[in-house]
C-alpha cells in the first residue's frame, strides 16, 4: 500500500483562509483536486496566521517543531511586510532566510512551491489608498520572490494576476472585502494542480 504524500503549507491569511471555511482554503482544495488524479495527498498541515510577516512566520515554524522532509511544501508570505512598510531591502533579507528554512523542510528544492503575493490594492479595503503604489510594491516584492525561488530551484506560481481580477468581480472576495473567496482559492488550486501533480508523480 502506498503512503500518502505529506503536504506542509506555510503562510499568512492567504494560506489559513481568512474569511472562508476550512474546506475552502486553497491548500485543502488542492489536495482534494489531486486525489482523483491518482495523487494521494494527506490533509495539509498548515502553519499560517492572519497578519504574519515573513519574520513572524519564520519564528512560528521554529516554534511549531516542524521537521523532516515533506513531499510538498508551499510558501506564500510577504504581503504583511509590504503592508507594514518594511521596504523591499528589509523584505529581501527576511525572505531569503524564510525561503531557506522552507527548503529544508522539502524533500527536493522543486517540491517547495512558492506562490506570489496577491495584490490587495484592488480590493475595497484599499479604498482611499494609493492603489498604483501598492501594485508597484507588490510587483517589486514578487520579483524578489520569483528570483530567489528560481535561484534555489524551487517552483514558483504567479497568483497575483488572478488576485487582480477581484477588482472587477466582487465574487472573488470574502465578505470582509479584502481576502479571497472560495472561488478565487479554487482558481489558485487549479493553477497549482498540473505543477504539483507533475512533482508528486515522480516520487
Amino acid at each position: 500500500m502506498s503512503v500518502a504524500h505529506s503536504f506542509l503549507a506555510l503562510g499568512d491569511s492567504y494560506t489559513i483562509g481568512e474569511g472562508v471555511r476550512e474546506s475552502d482554503r486553497w491548500p485543502v482544495q488542492l489536495a482534494q483536486r489531486l486525489r482523483p488524479l491518482g495523487i494521494d495527498v494527506d490533509a495539509p498541515r498548515i502553519i499560517a496566521r492572519t497578519g504574519w510577516t515573513t519574520d513572524e512566520l519564520l519564528a512560528a515554524i521554529d516554534q511549531s517543531g516542524a521537521a523532516g522532509r515533506h513531499d510538498l511544501v508551499s510558501l506564500l508570505a510577504g504581503v504583511n511586510d509590504q503592508y507594514r512598510g518594511h521596504g523591499v531591502d528589509r523584505f529581501r533579507a527576511s525572505w531569503k532566510t524564510l525561503l531557506n528554512r522552507a527548503l529544508g523542510l522539502a524533500k527536493l528544492p522543486a517540491r517547495l512551491v512558492v506562490l506570489s503575493i496577491p495584490d490587495w490594492g484592488v480590493t475595497p479595503f484599499a479604498t482611499g489608498k494609493d492603489r498604483a503604489a501598492i501594485a508597484r510594491e507588490i510587483d517589486e516584492f514578487n520579483r524578489v520572490c520569483r528570483a530567489t525561488a528560481r535561484e534555489a530551484n524551487a517552483s514558483f506560481v504567479d497568483v497575483t494576476a488572478a488576485s487582480r481580477q477581484a477588482g472587477h468581480d466582487p465574487a472573488l472576495l470574502a465578505s470582509d472585502g479584502l481576502h479571497p473567496s472560495a472561488t478565487m482559492y479554487s482558481m489558485w488550486a487549479e493553477q497549482l494542480v498540473p505543477i504539483t501533480r507533475g512533482l508528486l508523480a515522480t516520487s
